[in-house]
């Protein structure tokens, strides 16, 4: 049976952790994971620009001994209107994967369901959930299971990172306040979801519209920019997020020791300014780094199991 990574609860909680120590195993060197996948072809068809997800994966899978093959939506016959799930069924005949970066969650489930090889989300309009591992990987590597402990809070926009961060929480039982302007605030079918698997493993996911209360007291302040890919400068939306921006002076509230995350790429001074974004850049870069580690990981787990 095919085994898909479309949202971070199609894992189970003890699945994630053993994911993190896995991550941390590759990472350090003590997992052999050269021939996990000697002989297989995965592709990634995407729709979307992308830095990161697209050279990280690649590099994954040519390290794990596969074959990565990129494949633009454009350039494929589904500009010209061929049926998603044609496409799916046509695809897997010929590769043993897919790892798709799209605008909508919508296509990425229906390509799952018609396609009968693993297919990996790397981001949707709804959910980034490659991401979200990754970022509780690195807190790992540096708290231990001590994240359990620590307060964590999302800044601004209320848009796929801030819906997969909820689920994240909920999955390992995470402390996240959550602050995002009224109108823009996650999805709640992906809160009702996180709020759900931390009634199973002890996280709390708070919600506010203040900026100064989530982060007050943070161990780790997080953000994300104010306009996704394909979003067009809106001025309302831009004035709403303003007393959101993740500065020196919000920063005030915070523990002295606190460490900012950003998923990037950032636009600097608007979620963040430049000051913030260079004094925490060597650990907004090892986030970087372990996107690799981590989706290598995941690649490991799908294929072979731990």
């Amino acid at each position: 049976m095919k085994r898909d990574f479309i949202d971070l609860w199609q894992i189970t909680p003890e699945e994630a952790w053993s994911l993190l120590e896995l991550t941390l195993d590759i990472k350090e060197g003590d997992r052999d994971a050269r021939d996990v996948l000697k002989g297989k072809h995965v592709a990634l068809l995407f729709s979307k620009p992308s830095t990161r997800t697209r050279v990280s994966f690649e590099i994954a899978i040519n390290q794990l001994g596969g074959i990565s093959y990129f494949l633009q939506e454009s350039q494929l016959q589904l500009q010209r209107g061929e049926d998603v799930k044609d496409t799916a069924r046509t695809l897997s005949r010929y590769l043993d994967g897919v790892i798709i970066r799209t605008s909508s969650h919508t296509w990425l489930e229906e390509f799952s369901q018609y396609s009968t090889i693993p297919v990996i989300n790397a981001l949707t309009d709804k959910s980034h959930p490659c991401q979200i591992l990754s970022d509780v990987f690195t807190l790992y590597e540096k708290f231990g299971k001590g994240i359990r402990e620590l307060k964590i809070a999302y800044v601004g926009d209320g848009n796929n990172v801030c819906n997969t961060w909820l689920v994240g929480a909920g999955l390992f039982g995470l402390n996240l306040y959550v602050a995002n302007p009224e109108g823009y605030e996650p999805s709640s079918y992906y809160l009702q979801a996180g709020r759900d698997l931390a009634e199973m493993t002890g996280g709390n996911i708070y919600l506010t519209t203040n900026p100064k209360d989530a982060v007050r007291d943070a161990d780790v302040v997080y953000t994300d920019v104010w306009f996704s890919m394909n979003d067009h400068h809106d001025d309302e939306k831009y004035n709403a997020l303003k007393p959101f921006q993740v500065n020196e002076e919000l920063l005030s509230y915070a523990k002295e020791s606190v460490l900012v995350m950003h998923c990037l790429p950032a636009k600097k001074g608007q979620e963040i300014t430049e000051e913030v974004f260079e004094k925490y850049s060597s650990f907004i870069f090892t986030q970087t780094e372990n996107r690799l580690h981590t989706q290598k990981a995941l690649l490991y787990f799908i294929y072979q199991g731990k």
